[in-house]
């Protein structure tokens, strides 16, 4: 019965609590044990089980009394970004240990709202800040599928626990591919949603023209009807967009006659590996076979992304950061002479080197005589990005590209910091632009990993991304396949 119910969709678990075929606390337990059974992973850094069977109980009153929806008593883990009363938040940083919220994110609180039951709080990157999950100061979250190798960043807890099946669902958040590259490295489906649509209220920020909530599950249908109750406008963010309610799971069963598929195919030169070309390849022959229109378009500004993003994050992570300085709130550092000086200690006893390393080049940039040189023109380029991607985005329904260089990778493979950025070069230009974008299977490589794709939309287009996503995991079945001993 356990087996049963962990590899089973959140469509399927929502139709099991429906038939009381199971209740909410025998499912949170099933999943509590899961989670202790495979804690080498490290994928949670925060488990309370008597807070999430209390949370379960409430579950089955409301299924009992006929007041549940379709997500209670649905089991769900949120990244350790995503600030909560009744779990440490910490963002995986020494900074903010045992740091207990006085509220809820309105994510973490929309879903609760919901009657999902909260397994707990999942590693990932400091402050978000990486591309495989190898900044935590609370150590590496493991891939299920090769425990040598990375489980992307910075969503590497919310991807390593889904794919092994310790949850159905997770929260991450996307900066510059923090969601997509670990899906696609662990074999899930991360979503994206456009900039703006999600609260960023008690998301704990990185680079705040860029942080964008968003869920890893196996399938798009069950991003779908998870993103149903998480995206509601919020006043307490001025970034979010006031916009109608609206249900992501109505094109779910769209046909793919004359849908427009954009490849840019300066995205599959070298650089890619071949094995991942291929599979992208059988992918796009998969929707073409469907009814799809394969059009070839030109992307030639999405080159600059990198050295764009990496201005425009920085800047904002070193403003963003400057918070953490040991007086308020966050680590204090034990011995100093003056507040400068406590400060200073604080920041360089608490804080990893990538977060520091981002930090003193934000600070770089936004300094006097650099302004103009470098933030001024990063955000003209990313412009420019923008421009470029939404101009395509009207001439086709959906774009299709790599999400990654390759397959995961071995831990310390790219030790130097420039390889680790680099590996964002295909997931950048849609954070860049706002966009949303869907990362998910398409195949396994030689080396028993599996390889993924991403699809990207025009603004606020969600609810056809996904009808799309879906179409191809009805004709296919990577996103059912599951790491060995899972």
């Amino acid at each position: 019965m356990a087996n049963e119910l962990f590899h089973a969709s959140v469509v399927e678990l929502s139709d099991k609590l429906a038939r009381k075929e199971v209740s909410a606390v025998e499912l949170a337990q099933v999943y509590l044990d899961r989670i202790e059974q495979n804690k080498d992973l490290n994928a949670f850094l925060d488990v309370r089980p008597e807070v999430t069977l209390e949370q379960a109980r409430q579950a089955d009153k409301r299924i009992a009394n006929a007041t549940a929806g379709r997500l209670t008593g649905i089991p769900i883990a949120h990244k350790d970004l995503f600030v909560t009363k009744q779990w440490a938040t910490t963002a995986a940083s020494k900074m903010l240990e045992g740091y207990m919220s006085p509220f809820d994110a309105t994510v973490v609180e929309n879903l609760d709202r919901a009657g999902m039951v909260c397994l707990g709080k999942l590693n990932c990157d400091e402050f978000a800040m990486g591309s495989g999950n190898e900044n935590s100061a609370f150590g590496n979250v493991l891939n299920p599928w090769n425990k040598d190798c990375v489980p992307g960043g910075s969503s590497g807890g919310s991807s390593s626990c889904v794919a092994a099946s310790l949850a159905p669902v997770a929260t991450g958040t996307d900066t510059g591919g923090s969601i997509r590259e670990p899906a696609v490295f662990t074999g899930v489906t991360g979503l994206k949603p456009t900039y703006g649509r999600p609260s960023r209220y008690g998301v704990i920020a990185f680079a705040s023209s860029l942080d964008t909530p968003g869920l890893l599950a196996r399938s798009a249908e069950d991003c779908a009807w998870v993103l149903n109750e998480m995206i509601e406008f919020d006043p307490k963010d001025s970034t979010c967009v006031d916009l109608p309610k609206e249900d992501f799971t109505r094109c779910l069963g769209m046909s793919m006659d004359g849908v427009k598929i954009g490849v840019p195919r300066k995205w599959f030169a070298e650089g890619l590996d071949e094995e991942l070309a291929a599979s992208i390849e059988e992918a796009i022959q998969t929707y073409e076979k469907m009814g799809a229109k394969i059009v070839d378009i030109e992307l030639p500004t999405v080159d600059l992304g990198v050295p764009v993003y990496y201005v425009v994050a920085c800047a904002e992570a070193s403003s963003n950061l400057s918070r953490y300085d040991g007086v308020r709130y966050g680590y204090r550092a034990k011995h100093y002479s003056d507040i400068q000086d406590m400060i200073k200690r604080s920041r360089s006893e608490a804080l990893g080197p990538e977060p520091q390393r981002r930090i003193m080049i934000g600070t770089y940039v936004l300094s006097h005589g650099y302004y103009d040189a470098y933030y001024i023109k990063a955000q003209r380029v990313r412009r420019l990005i923008a421009n470029e991607l939404n101009g395509v985005c009207k001439e086709v329904d959906a774009i299709i590209s790599p999400a990654a260089t390759g397959p995961a990778y071995h831990f310390g493979e790219k030790s130097n910091p420039v390889q680790a950025y680099l590996s964002d070069l295909y997931t950048i230009p849609v954070s860049l632009a706002g966009l949303p974008g869907i990362g998910m299977p398409c195949g396994i490589h030689s080396s028993g990993l599996p390889l993924g794709f991403q699809l990207v939309s025009a603004r606020f287009n969600e609810a056809k991304l996904l009808g799309i996503a879906h179409r191809y995991q009805c004709e296919t079945d990577w996103h059912k396949r599951i790491p060995a001993g899972y």
